[in-house]
């Protein structure tokens, strides 16, 4: 087949004009986007999977992974990414988006309740009765009790048993509303 010279092209033809360039680099750079989705995917616990919607040959894929090591999980994740290439991955990518959120959201929630704790124990009733106020189902006797000792532990540098029940009791409180 003779090659065309650049006149030949009729640049009002449609067909051609739908043609899009992709460099080979982009097309790399996608397929190696499509291996860290792999990735993530086997990286996540049986739970977590059956919230994604996933084709039957690709959670196959990624259960084989799981089990697998080094140079044969390598080569699966390879697999993984090849298949991928051949669906729709938008709701693969928004489900796990919706995942690390939700692990991220958790994380920020138990660090508030970390200040929380700390805040109780340094200001005292103060604070205490503007939590009260917040959450009414806490009772006040057992908190007040629990900062007690646990200001107690901190000054006599004894281990932080009554400090982590605090923690655990406004985590209980909070999260279970």
């Amino acid at each position: 087949m003779a090659k065309r010279k650049q006149d030949d092209f009729d640049w009002q033809d449609e067909e051609q004009e739908e043609i899009i360039w992709v460099s080979k680099s982009e097309i790399k750079r996608d397929a190696e986007a499509l291996k860290k989705v792999g990735e993530k995917l086997v990286d996540l616990t049986k739970a977590q999977l059956d919230k994604i919607p996933l084709e039957d040959t690709l959670l196959e894929a990624i259960n084989l992974a799981q089990r697998l090591q080094k140079e044969a999980r390598r080569r699966q994740l390879q697999y993984i990414g090849k298949l991928l290439r051949s669906i729709d991955v938008d709701p693969i990518q928004e489900a796990l988006d919706k995942l690390e959120n939700k692990h991220q959201q958790q994380q920020a929630m138990l660090h508030r309740l970390e200040l929380l704790r700390d805040e109780l124990i340094e200001q005292g009733d103060n604070a205490l009765t503007k939590f009260l106020t917040d959450y009414p189902q806490g009772d006040r006797q057992q908190l007040r009790n629990l900062i007690r000792a646990a200001k107690k532990e901190k000054e006599q540098d004894k281990p932080a048993k009554n400090y982590r029940e605090i923690f655990q009791y406004l985590k209980d409180l909070i999260l279970d509303v």
